[in-house]
Parts: structure tokens; sequence; C-alpha cells
């Protein structure tokens, strides 16, 4: 069953990368009744799909011409059969089967750190004062991914620490595991030329590289230097047809430079094809409160978003501004989970509390641990979902979730209780609430 629909989309692949202006345009009109038949896409899903592919003032038609024109076919090939056959069709019609049968949270995504090392030491980092190194051995990334497969789940990314201080292991697990997609947030620092020839032989790797706007902004948090060395691994990788993008951490010091059509025109001119931004989140007692964005900041933001994705031929995604397109938090396994060097089952990457690892266990079994049923039985958090986050918006519901579980803090340093946790968050999410709510209103009208 699957080979059919593979070799479908080689073909059309091949047919649209010959021509993209002249021919994605009769494939959409030639797949619609066929897809239509097998029930896959909604009919307002191909609406949305047409009126993108047909209309070239669009964002999206852009970012699927510099799709076909800047990356290896080969390369696009792999990504696309992998994402959208493995993960987003085959695993995910077995993630809904388990889902249903086993009535628990089973993650599309599993986001996992090779290591807490890191060769950097970045302002509001909860790893930068972190001196011992945690690792998942090899062995234990992959079981963790061939079991995830068998339950359904083909997309890995890998955070840290620095994730390419163990590039090596990344690149064996992906040529193991071909069948899956790979990502990884990264500084770029360790991205050099035979780094970027291993992605090129692996086809299913993408780098997500970390930058904070401007050189002076970037250089503040991460250190001199360290600007110009993204830059030129984004030179790197677009030098060969990859595929890359940016991720972004946007605070109280340069939300509006990185939501800016400057920056964007300026990620698009390097080549990176989506970006992903995250809003500080100040985990660890001693983390500062500076950094955290403003309420007016956050709002920027989220309008913000959503225009670039109308007119930019870059696709940007907002991990807490887009809680309305995924029903709310996505953590807890019901989307993604996070697992940490230590081996610690984290619901999510920003938050730093675990009643299970992944040691000795089998996967499965350690999903159904009781935080994640604690998430499973309070998602969404809001119908707000615009305040989707059980840490930042509704910081009662992590700490009942916490407290119930019997789950610990997994903070390498500076660790704090989840009552101190919630007298931080609370008042940052007292300020956003009626923001929220404005917007909210305003959106559903």
């Amino acid at each position: 069953m699957k080979s059919i629909p593979e070799t479908v989309l080689r073909t059309s692949l091949r047919l649209v990368y010959a021509n993209p202006e002249k021919n994605l345009p009769k494939l959409i009109n030639w797949a619609q009744p066929i897809a239509a038949a097998t029930g896959k896409i909604q009919e307002n899903q191909w609406k949305t799909i047409k009126r993108i592919t047909q209309d070239p003032s669009s964002g999206g038609y852009g970012l699927l011409l510099r799709i076909f024109h800047q990356i290896d076919r080969e390369v696009l090939e792999k990504i696309f059969r992998n994402f959208v056959f493995n993960a987003a069709w085959f695993g995910a019609e077995q993630l809904n089967k388990n889902r249903s049968e086993m009535d628990m949270n089973i993650p599309w995504a599993i986001l996992m750190d090779p290591t807490s090392a890191c060769n950097l030491s970045c302002t509001g980092c909860w790893a930068a004062e972190y001196k011992k190194s945690d690792e998942l051995s090899f062995q234990t990334l992959d079981r963790i991914i061939t079991e995830g497969k068998e339950l359904g789940t083909y997309a890995y990314l890998f955070s840290g620490g620095e994730p390419l201080l163990r590039k090596h292991d990344l690149i064996k697990l992906a040529q193991k595991h071909n069948d899956s997609i790979f990502a990884a947030f990264t500084n770029a620092t360790l991205i050099d030329a035979s780094f970027a020839d291993d992605l090129l032989k692996v086809k299913n790797f993408i780098p997500l590289i970390s930058i904070e706007g401007t050189e002076e902004m970037t250089n503040a948090r991460r250190g001199s230097g360290v600007w110009s060395k993204c830059i030129r691994a984004m030179d790197l990788l677009r030098e060969r047809r990859l595929p890359f993008g940016f991720s972004t951490c946007y605070h109280a010091y340069n939300t509006e430079y990185v939501g800016s059509d400057e920056f964007i025109e300026f990620m698009e001119e390097k080549g990176a094809l989506f970006g992903w931004y995250f809003t500080y989140i100040p985990v660890g007692e001693g983390a500062s409160l500076d950094l955290v964005a403003s309420t007016s900041q956050r709002a920027y933001m989220l309008k913000r978003v959503r225009e670039i994705r109308t007119h930019s031929p870059l696709f940007v995604l907002d991990f807490w501004n887009d809680g309305n397109y995924v029903n709310g938090c996505i953590a807890g396994g019901r989307r993604y989970l996070h697992i940490n060097a230590h081996g610690d089952m984290e619901p999510c990457a920003f938050i730093h509390y675990a009643c299970e690892t992944i040691h000795d266990k089998p996967l499965l079994e350690a999903l159904k641990n009781p935080l994640y049923k604690a998430y499973r039985d309070h998602q969404p958090c809001n119908e707000n979902l615009f305040r989707p986050c059980p840490m930042f918006d509704d910081p009662e519901i992590l700490m009942e979730m916490v407290t119930q579980s019997g789950a610990q803090s997994t903070q390498p340093v500076d660790a704090e209780t989840i009552q101190q946790l919630y007298a931080k968050c609370k008042p940052i999410a007292d300020k956003w609430k009626p923001v929220a709510d404005e917007l909210w209103e305003e959106y559903q009208r």
C-alpha cells in the first residue's frame, strides 16, 4: 500500500521539479479527485491548497516555488516521502488507532537531548551554568526511535545542550532510520563543510539554526562571533541545496526586529525556508525576568506571524501564539514530548518536571506515567486557545498536575519547586489574560 503513493509522489515531484510554475497547478488539479476519494484531505483543506498553489501573490505560492528551485531533488523526494507519507499519513493513522485503543497520549514527534553539554553559555539559558554533561547513549536514542516507529511516530527532533556535539551519532541515526524525518535545534557553530556533506548524503535531517536577530542582538546573548558562524552555516547549507530553518527566541530586547519584514527578508535571502518562534521562558530559580517579553510584544508577534505567513515566501510558526491551530497545548505526549539528556520524560522542553525516565523501560510504558495522564485529562488547558500553556498562561493547572502526579524538578541547576514557578508565572499570566481574551474575541469574529 505504501509503495503506490510513494511512486506517485516521486513521479509528481519530478514533474513539478522540471517546471514548477507551469506544472504545480496542473498537478493539484489532477490530484484533487484522487485524494478526495481517499478521504485524506477535506474539501476546505483543498480550497486552501488550491488558493495557495494558484495565487502567485500569496506567500505560500512563493514558498513552494522556492522549495522546488532551491532544494536538491533527491533530498526533496526523501523529505516529502518521510514527512508526508510516513509521518503525516501512514504514521498518523497508526498513531490515532493506538491513541484510541490505548486511551493515552502518543506523540507525533519526540524531542530528545543527546547531551546536556554546550559549547556556548547563552544569557538566560537554563543550561548555561550546567557543568555536568549528561547524555543519552546511541543505543538509547536508537531504541526510542525504533519503539516510537512501532507506535507510529516518525518525526524526531534534537535539542540540548548543543546536539551537534553528538553530530556523528545523529548522522548514524538518520542513516539507520532512513524512513523518518529528523531535525536539530542548533547554535550552528559546529556546522562545517563535512557535516553539510553528511546531511546531503542522508537527506532526511534538517538543521534549525538559532539566531536572535541582528549581529549585535545575537552576540549579546550567545557570545562574540556567533552570528557570523550562523550566517556561514546557512551559506554552507544553501550552497549544497539543503533545506534549513531558523529558530528565534523573542524577548524584551529583540521582539520588534525579529518580527519585522527586514529580518524575514534577510532570512529568506540566506536560504531559510521556515522559522520557528519561541518566547523567552524564565525557567530555573535564578532565571532573569528582565528578558520576558511584554504583553504588547507577545500580541505583536501573534499578529505579525499571521501577516508573515500571508505575504512572505517563508513559513513561520509561533510555539505559543499558534495554539488555535492545534487545539491548545501539544505537550505531555499529545503531539510531542521531551526527553532530556538524563533520560527524564518531561512533558515539554520548557516544563522541567517528570515522574518517569526512559531508562530500563519501553517507550510505551514510559508514556503511561501519571504526569502525561494528567496532561491528557486537562488538554486543552483553556477555552481561549491564545492562552494554551499550562505554565505561562494557566500556571494553576500546571501546579495541580505536577502536585497530583508526584513529579519532581528535573532542572539541573537552580531547581525550583512548582510553587515557586507558579508564583513567578502567575503575574505574567494575569497580565496576558485580558489582552489574550480581547484578541480571542476579535479572532472569533
